[in-house]
């Protein structure tokens, strides 16, 4: 397993090669995946967390499944740009996958992503106990758009 940059994962990708958006959370892992060509992230169901191993498999086994070339992992920088605990912790998750896969894992700046998530799921008007389910998979899924949209600005600049 590689950690890449956003960069160095658009000069490896493929055409039609989906990506995964994760967001570490400490009672779930909240899951987004692309289309195939990479320019709409889609919110999945949430993985409740139960340990590591677990985790590992199950994200494992979706990421099969769904045939993902790649991981976009948030990471829970502070506002000020400092890394505190949580950051720490996403390190650690990555690192340790990397024991079990190949796929290459991004790490992604993901400030504000979970209070862009909140906004969106209340501008539909979804209820607090079905936001409090969904808000993990919204912001895989800003974190994921967000670094699709990167994707799409590197290949128009080279391209």
């Amino acid at each position: 397993m590689a950690i890449l940059t956003i960069e160095e994962l658009a000069e490896t990708l493929q055409p039609a090669q989906a990506i995964a958006g994760l967001d570490l959370g400490t009672k779930t892992i909240g899951l987004a995946m692309s289309d195939l060509s990479r320019r709409f992230a889609t919110p999945r169901p949430v993985i409740k967390r139960v340990k590591f191993t677990k985790d590992a498999e199950v994200l494992l086994a979706f990421a099969e499944k769904e045939k993902v070339s790649a991981f976009i992992i948030g990471l829970p920088m502070n506002m000020d740009g400092s890394a505190g605990p949580r950051v720490q912790a996403t390190r650690a998750f990555v690192r340790t996958m990397g024991e079990k896969t190949a796929l290459p894992f991004i790490f992604w700046d993901e400030r504000l992503s979970t209070v862009a998530a909140e906004r969106a799921l209340l501008e539909m008007d979804v209820s607090r106990a079905k936001r409090a389910e969904r808000i993990d998979s919204a912001a895989a899924s800003f974190i994921l758009q967000g670094a699709l949209d990167r994707l799409s600005a590197l290949a128009r600049s080279t391209g």
